[in-house]
């Protein structure tokens, strides 16, 4: 019997056909091209591929981030990819970011009320979700070794130049969504960070040569 693979939510595939990253500039490919590199020297090893993403209150960039990035990993077929998301302190995923990524097609669900509320976040039926929540970047949740840490925003940048147990540390900053909470152009904001974040994950992954075509390759 032959078995399919699960395709990603028929919206989320619409949003990601939609992007385009030819709108990255030059200079960001430079940035994104280490994080690349990273990924593909794992692949080529046929090693686990980690990735922390971490921002100060792991609140909204560091969730967009690691969602998109699991997200693509899997629109690409790249195996063994485990993301995860950080704090330098804990607080909530804001309301704004779950109802962005429900916009763009994910199944989003609260499965714990609480000042720190836990999200269930499915890009596909039959995988695992992602656990959304806030944490701080060594919280038991995440890897303690054998990752890469990407530092979404400049603050957590410059408070954290050494990350514990992190292999490579990048810095892939994105402007922060919160500066338009409770205007009338949060949910645009949010929106258009949540496209930004998308594409270049998408570039990211788009050239990642799989196992086999590596070995192929080489």
């Amino acid at each position: 019997m032959i078995t399919t693979k699960p395709i990603l939510y028929s919206e989320i595939v619409n949003l990601i056909k939609e992007l385009n990253p030819q709108t990255i500039s030059n200079k960001r490919k430079v940035v994104l091209q280490l994080l690349i590199d990273f990924i593909q020297s794992k692949v080529s090893k046929n090693q686990e591929i980690r990735i922390n993403f971490i921002c100060t209150h792991n609140s909204r960039r560091s969730h967009l981030s690691q969602v998109w990035a699991q997200t693509m990993a899997y629109y690409f077929d790249i195996k063994n990819v485990f993301c995860y998301s950080g704090g330098t302190e804990a607080t909530a995923l804001f309301p704004m970011v779950a109802e962005t990524l429900q916009n763009s097609g994910f199944q989003v669900k609260m499965i714990s009320e609480s000042n720190n509320p836990i999200y269930s976040i499915k890009y596909t039926d039959n995988e695992h979700p992602i656990v959304g929540f806030s944490k701080k970047l060594d919280d038991v949740f995440n890897p303690k070794s054998e990752f890469v840490a990407i530092m979404t925003c400049d603050s957590a940048n410059e408070a954290c130049p050494f990350v514990s147990g992190a292999e490579k540390r990048i810095p892939i900053t994105f402007e922060d969504p919160k500066a338009f909470d409770n205007t009338p152009q949060q949910a645009e904001k949010y929106n258009e960070r949540s496209l930004q974040i998308a594409t270049e994950l998408y570039y990211v992954f788009s050239q990642i040569n799989s196992y086999k075509k590596w070995q192929q390759k080489n």
